[in-house]
């Protein structure tokens, strides 16, 4: 249990019903939300803390995120052995990995094609060193950002049957590329599609098409990353090898090896860590911690990494960096980088990426800040929009989806963001969960108002006619209206509690993180810290905001406001006049220190009088 210096925070009578109670009077925050504490089923909390044996609140956080009884323990200790499905269950992987392993076997040309994100790359790089493993180089195509856009191209299967490959895995990509590979089974090119967007009906002409989000596919996969996908397909192949006596003169590759790449691209493609993926995720952040992959230690080390990483670092530390390949500088840096295993290589590549990281910051925020202009009516009007749509001449491509994704995280509904050349607008929207953006993109593709587009309910594509713009917007605005107006009614933040300043302490930290990692499917805990006061606040690169915030007992603690500088949260905290206020946010410790200092990561701010 938590010791008495450790208070428990105080868990008031919770509901997620936005007409409820608010949690310490708090109907508008700085940010306009209502603030609720998250309902739980007290006795399943007591249950769950006595039968693992784990402190109280840690029982709360788990029955507060749906984990019953029966689940607990598998929640908290996910293992592959528990978790791991019979690849055969996803349609066609049985298809796909007799191709695959016929193509070992026969020494053929294989090249994988892979999309330009850390989902792509990681999944690239896994199919290659799995390879690698039994003696077989393999190729690697990515399409370049501008110059092709994403996923398979005709022009590019005819390249790569001219090139004299026979096969082709695609990761992450073709779900929709009918053309492309009609193409390819025109000139004779067998394609293994790895995918894991919406699919649309008919499928595309493939030696086998591997997605649990088919309609047929039964296999309760459906939310996998593509990385995930791919790991499953390489334990599908290991097996279809294992069985034809492959391995009787030859050593059998451990996968378990690789679990560091699929736990990169799960985290960073913002895929429920429920299930298998909680599995992955988990085993394979203790294989990134051996620091085994020479690219993802080269990259920790030209990005200042001095720590165990973990989730936080994955998401805004590697994956960032990795991303910056496809966004503004080569497209298949990331996946080189992860697959290679020369020590001088890596650090060159390393430093490329951190240079395109660096080019890609400031290309964002230049595009960030006209297109804030561009919306401002829109996001402040009388009536409220239901998706923003930003669009400028020349912006660059590859940073539309990071500014789509700064616009949802400022105002909180969808937002696309187009860049537009020779009449041409590249898009890229995010949406808000209970939107589906991708549905919403689809429809308006198979209205005719897209020259392409696809995605999925948080992340999309497409392409538009500049003169078609605004009837895309009109579009969106109509279909998503319902949805929109449904989240923004009574806008809410979900607290696990509240706890006074002397409270977030460090050793509360580390028990919150036993129940890690977060994300979509277990939203990280947050906390509201009751009565304190900002001692000190200063704008920090980047638009954050860092503090200190003191209390009447004497009790300080360092808190950051990410990205917040332009926002009434930032605002709130650099005008502060010394009135005792709220702070919502959840508690990290820094683990560069010797000794364990908790930061308070502030989402949200109320006065006392907020009701």
């Amino acid at each position: 249990m938590v010791a008495r210096s450790d208070p428990v925070p105080q868990h008031l009578p919770g509901t997620t019903d936005p007409d409820g109670i608010p949690l310490l009077g708090v109907v508008r925050s700085a940010s306009g939300r209502r603030w609720l504490a998250r309902g739980i089923d007290e006795r399943v909390a007591l249950a769950i803390a006595q039968r693992l044996e784990v402190p109280e609140v840690v029982g709360r956080i788990l029955a507060g995120r749906g984990v019953d009884l029966g689940e607990a323990e598998a929640f908290l200790n996910p293992t592959l052995r528990q978790a791991l499905p019979d690849p055969s269950r996803l349609v066609d992987m049985d298809k796909g990995a007799e191709r695959l392993a016929r193509a070992i076997v026969g020494d053929e040309p294989v090249t994988v094609f892979a999309d330009y994100d850390v989902d792509g790359a990681t999944s690239a790089a896994l199919v290659i060193r799995f390879f690698r493993a039994l003696g077989r180089e393999i190729g690697l195509y990515v399409p370049d950002r501008i110059g092709e856009g994403y996923g398979p191209s005709a022009a590019a299967m005819a390249q790569l049957r001219r090139d004299g490959a026979a096969v082709v895995v695609t990761v992450d990509c073709g779900i929709s590329a009918h053309e492309a590979l009609a193409e390819a089974a025109a000139l004779g090119l067998d394609v293994v599609v790895l995918d894991h967007h919406t699919v649309e009906p008919p499928l595309p002409e493939a030696v086998a098409v591997i997605n649990p989000r088919r309609p047929d596919d039964r296999s309760g996969q459906g939310h996998l990353a593509a990385v995930g996908v791919t790991f499953l397909m390489v334990v599908a192949i290991n097996r279809t090898l294992r069985a034809q006596g492959y391995y009787a003169r030859r050593s059998e590759p451990d996968l378990r090896q690789w679990l560091d790449l699929v736990a990169l691209g799960t985290l960073c493609d913002l895929v429920p860590l429920v299930g298998l993926n909680r599995a992955l995720v988990v085993q394979g952040l203790k294989v990134m911690r051996r620091w085994s992959n020479r690219g993802l230690r080269a990259l920790a080390d030209v990005a200042g990494l001095n720590e165990v990483p973990g989730p936080y670092h994955a998401g805004f530390l590697f994956g960032p960096r990795i991303n910056a390949a496809g966004r503004v500088g080569e497209a298949g840096l990331g996946a080189r980088l992860l697959a290679s295993d020369d020590g001088e290589q890596v650090v060159e590549m390393a430093r490329r990426l951190e240079q395109a990281n660096r080019a890609r910051r400031d290309i964002e925020g230049a595009v960030l800040s006209q297109a804030l202009v561009n919306v401002a009516a829109e996001a402040d009007g009388p009536d409220g929009a239901s998706v923003l749509m930003a669009a400028g001449e020349d912006w660059h491509p590859g940073v539309v989806g990071i500014v789509a994704s700064r616009l949802v995280e400022r105002f909180r509904i969808p937002a696309c963001v187009v860049a537009i050349k020779d009449g041409i607008g590249t898009g890229s929207g995010r949406s808000v969960p209970g939107c589906d953006l991708g549905a919403a993109i689809i429809a308006a593709r198979r209205q005719g108002l897209l020259l392409r587009g696809g995605g999925h309910a948080m992340a999309v594509g497409f392409s538009v006619a500049v003169e078609g713009l605004d009837t895309l917007r009109r579009f969106l605005e109509a279909y998503l209206a319902a949805s929109v107006q449904a989240t923004r009614s009574r806008p809410s933040l979900l607290l696990d509690g509240a706890l006074a300043l002397g409270g977030a302490s460090a050793s509360l930290a580390d028990l919150v993180a036993g129940a890690g990692p977060f994300g979509i499917g277990n939203p990280e805990p947050r906390f509201a810290v009751t009565g304190a006061r900002v001692l000190h606040a200063a704008l920090v690169r980047g638009g954050h905001v860092r503090c200190v915030l003191g209390d009447q007992a004497g009790m300080r603690r360092p808190a950051i406001a990410f990205r917040s500088a332009d926002g009434p949260v930032g605002n709130a905290l650099l005008r502060h006049d010394g009135a005792p206020l709220h702070v919502a946010g959840r508690l990290r410790n820094d683990a560069r220190r010797a000794t364990p200092q908790v930061q308070i990561h502030i989402d949200d701010v109320a006065p006392l009088t907020a009701g």
